[in-house]
């Protein structure tokens, strides 16, 4: 699954490390979806989106 993570957070000047503490995850865990390594489950990508203030679809595409 392809997503618009590093784009959106590089936007907003995070890090991996603050992104990761806003959604409650690990470092790791913000790396591996970035780079497609892991696709993150239903309930996470939602919190995802919503921190972005954007549909679901906004950020991730199949």
């Amino acid at each position: 699954m392809k997503n618009r993570l590093k784009v959106l957070r590089a936007e907003r000047d995070w890090s991996q490390a603050d992104l990761a503490a806003r959604l409650d995850v690990s470092r790791q865990s913000v790396n591996a979806i970035e780079t497609g390594k892991y696709d993150p489950s239903l309930p996470l990508a939602f919190r995802i989106a919503r921190l972005f203030d954007m549909p679901i679809e906004a950020v991730f595409e199949d």
